[in-house]
């Protein structure tokens, strides 16, 4: 992801990469329409962030992939691990993102 997703803009609060795998998971945990979806999230990440951080973090992301939809910004580039497919991978893991 694009700089912008690890560290929130407008925030000091950095994001570590076990802390983005562990967001990541929990957006695929909790649906949109949960109720304390935030919170949820945020106790999921280890209770270090605000609901208002997670909420924060996932309309960055959310901004993140509309301008890689876009063309804004390209894809990054991911070594390659073997015999894992990078865009099937990236393919599985965007499906859980309603960008509507």
């Amino acid at each position: 992801m694009s700089s912008s997703y690890q560290t929130s803009r407008n925030s000091s609060s950095t994001w570590t990469p076990r802390e983005n795998k562990l967001f990541e998971k929990a957006l695929a945990l909790f649906d949109k329409d949960a109720p304390d979806r935030w919170q949820n999230i945020a106790t999921a990440v280890g209770g270090v962030k605000s609901a208002e951080e997670v909420k924060k973090h996932y309309e960055i992301l959310l901004e993140d992939l509309r301008n890689i939809e876009c063309g804004r910004i390209p894809i990054p580039k991911y070594k390659s691990a073997g015999s894992c497919n990078n865009k099937n991978e990236e393919e599985r893991l965007l499906k859980y993102l309603n960008l509507q």
